[in-house]
């Protein structure tokens, strides 16, 4: 293939594709240029169909190497090990729109891989490698129904903004990532910070004219270039077998999807299977796969036809009907905070951890280094569906769907300066019939507020499925699992009374038009206005005590100048206050300090010290101090660690004070006032004038000896002391 160069404005840069050039021996490989930021895009198939498997072998992959940001990997081995969340989740938004474009009968396992080769950290790269990916497709010989364009999508003082910086990503309302055909929406990913369903639905309106013109431009880039599509060969099956089987199947199955229980269903679909697998047995071995394929797709069948011609779902609720929901708090006794949501036949238990600034995540990718104080992780155990399977690590599923979850309810979460913990929420799968990842939204913010955590309000998710036979739609509110692994969507909405936080799209069908859109944001905000009266009826304000579990933590804005103080020679002195004071105490750059421990009477008492390490000496000031020595003229008392002042013998008592020990010992805690601070520092304080005077008291007149001045023991203008006359 001859190398080939194409380039358009988009968003006042420039998008380049080339081809021809890399990765030529892939059936398709594309390279991908944004700003700075680059991706190289190969797609391969095997070239024979893999059997015995009834879904679609595609993998994407996503990998971003350090050297396209100018870094090199830390840790011992220095390279790049397994994919991190940021490539696992940035994989899925290029999975998820190019999955269903493939022909149902393709069934050649498939691989689309997407490097990150150079990064100017300014440009996301994750849609450049949909895009990528799209044209490495229609570059190869494999089927697909495509192309599709992403793009990047913020809103910044009310105006949308086509892909946006990072820096205006995180100044903006709202970072949406779209992707579509020229006809309809294929995909959607989105954080909003409470944003009305009207303000997303014309911004996903704006972007959608912008993926028209990139997949035009696509067509045109790999008009005459791409390769003749590979003819696809369908699985043969003997006739008579398949008659049979269908015949058992279409007569039974109306009956077998009955019923409220999933688990019954299902019971009664697995005996089917087995009774009819056994009568064929003797006549037909080994064709446990036909049948379970032939049952599978009737049960889809009859679910979409009850949906769409007779208006009934398989558990008997109406379209919009949310299941019944139960809610309770303070599950586990050691948990800061806990709360169990169940919603039909799916329950999250979610549980929050409070720590401290050493409990951050710290994060050290091409974006640049930063540490996040809130996090949400999602675990999706075999159990909660009644199955057995190996542990095999954290699954993509759990990554994307714990992601979900944290941005939409990283809005209402509070600033440091207002509740300074850091703060982990996990949320437990116990049970699953559709949409979990919402059941774990409505549970962490009910055991946000349980744990004391000040969230702004409440935040409720809810997913809403979609039935269509490309004459009628239907929408579902509340989907389970089988009306979301039978039908054509899963479009989930979380967000607050006052707007949307977070929306994820799923699809099974080539695109969803404006107007269904606009049907699923109406039904969504009637059932999460429903599921946030019942949140609210359970937990209305989060809660005013903290567990006793949970550390006690305090936090001081010092000069970062003084930093040095707190820390001492070698770290003696933040080692002594932590010892003492039994806390850990952190300091940021920018001056702030962090105490924590189990006890508010220790952070108090290392408050204590750090304020008096740090605190200026000023004419009036009254403080405690340690009496560290003693003098014929007076007490040395310690205003800061390693500073001292002097309390005159003169200043001790109004009385006339014959020794300093009559008054004042080494060891005492006394309270003092400063009188004076002179122009080197030097602090004079007072322990007489916190005391009331003697009655009829008169101040005798103090000898000045200033330099310069007569008198006893004074000096004359050269400087030199006066003497003494005496008389003969």
């Amino acid at each position: 293939m001859e190398p080939r160069k194409q380039t358009i404005e988009l968003a006042g840069k420039t998008l380049t594709l080339e081809t021809g050039v890399m990765a030529k021996q892939s059936s398709g490989s594309v390279t991908v240029t944004y700003g700075e930021t680059v991706v190289l895009c190969t797609v391969n198939a095997e070239s024979q169909p893999k059997k015995g498997i009834n879904f679609f072998p595609l993998s994407v992959e996503y990998r971003e190497r350090f050297y396209a940001g100018g870094k090199i990997p830390g840790g011992y081995f220095k390279r790049e090990g397994r994919p991190g969340e940021k490539e696992i989740l940035s994989a899925r938004l290029t999975d998820r729109p190019i999955r269903p474009l493939f022909p149902k009968d393709f069934q050649c396992e498939t691989q689309v891989m997407i490097n990150l080769l150079s990064s100017d950290q300014e440009n996301p790269a994750d849609i450049l490698g949909t895009i990528g990916s799209s044209v490495a497709l229609l570059l190869s010989d494999i089927p697909w129904n495509g192309p599709v364009a992403s793009v990047r999508l913020g809103l910044v003082d009310g105006k949308p903004i086509i892909n946006p910086t990072f820096e205006q990503i995180s100044e903006g309302r709202l970072d949406l990532v779209m992707t579509g055909t020229e006809d309809a929406i294929t995909m959607m990913e989105a954080e909003a910070k409470e944003l009305s369903e009207d303000e997303i639905l014309t911004t996903v309106q704006y972007g959608h004219e912008v993926i028209k013109d990139i997949i035009k431009f696509q067509i045109e880039f790999v008009k005459g270039i791409s390769k003749s599509k590979r003819e696809i060969t369908s699985p043969s099956y003997d006739n008579k077998l398949v008659d049979i089987v269908s015949k058992k199947v279409n007569s039974e199955i109306p009956s077998l999807i009955g019923g409220s229980d999933k688990n019954d269903r299902r019971s009664k679909i697995d005996s089917f299977k087995a009774e009819i697998i056994e009568s064929i047995e003797e006549d037909f071995p080994d064709n446990a796969s036909l049948v379970n394929a032939i049952t599978d797709e009737a049960v889809k069948k009859e679910i979409r036809r009850l949906i769409l011609e007779e208006k009934t779902r398989s558990d008997g609720r109406k379209m919009d009907e949310i299941r019944q929901i139960s809610m309770s708090q303070n599950i586990l006794p050691r948990a800061h905070g806990s709360a169990l949501f169940t919603r039909g036949e799916t329950q999250s238990l979610a549980t929050v951890t409070l720590g401290t600034k050493a409990d951050e995540q710290f994060v050290d990718d091409l974006d640049g280094k930063f540490k996040k104080r809130y996090m949400l992780h999602y675990n999706f155990p075999p159990f909660s569906v009644g199955e057995v399977r190996r542990f095999l690590g954290l699954s993509r599923r759990e990554v994307g769907h714990g992601n979900l979850a944290e941005r939409a309810l990283k809005y209402v979460m509070p600033e440091y300066e207002d509740f300074p913990y850091t703060v982990r929420v996990v949320s437990e799968i116990l049970e699953s019939n559709g949409s979990s990842s919402m059941a774990t939204v409505c549970s962490g913010s009910l055991a946000l507020m349980n744990a004391g955590v000040p969230i702004k309000s409440h935040v409720a998710g809810i997913s809403v499925g979609l039935i269509t036979d490309g004459k009628e739609s239907i929408l579902m509110t509340d989907i389970l699992g089988e009306e979301d692994h039978f039908g054509d969507m899963d479009f989930k909405v979380a967000g607050t009374r006052d707007g949307i936080t977070s929306i994820q799209v799923d699809l099974k069908i080539e695109g969803l038009s404006i107007e269904i859109i606009k049907q699923v944001f109406e039904q969504a905000y009637t059932g999460r206005q429903s599921i946030l009266d019942l949140m609210e009826s359970e937990i209305t304000k989060h809660s005013t005590d903290l567990s006793t579990y949970a550390p006690k933590i305090d936090h001081i804005q010092i000069e970062p100048e003084k930093i040095g103080g707190i820390i001492g020679p070698g770290g003696k002195m933040i080692r002594s206050i932590q010892t003492d004071c039994e806390c850990d105490v952190e300091i940021d750059d920018d001056g702030l300090v962090v105490i924590s421990s189990l006890s508010a009477s220790n952070n108090q008492k290392a408050r204590e010290i750090i304020e008096s390490i740090v605190r200026e000496p000023e004419v009036g000031m009254i403080f405690e101090g340690e009496v560290k020595r003693i003098m014929n003229f007076g007490a040395f008392v310690e205003f800061s660690p390693g500073r001292e002042c002097l309390c005159h013998i003169s200043e001790l008592a109004y009385e006339r004070t014959e020794k300093v020990e009559d008054v004042v010992n080494v060891g005492d805690i006394i309270k003092v006032k400063i009188i004076k601070v002179d122009d080197m520092n030097r602090i004079d304080i007072s322990l007489r004038a916190l005391k009331d005077p003697p009655e009829g008291w008169v101040e005798p007149p103090k000898k000045d000896r200033r330099p310069g001045k007569g008198g006893p023991g004074g000096r004359r203008p050269g400087g030199r002391p006066q003497r003494k006359q005496f008389s003969r």
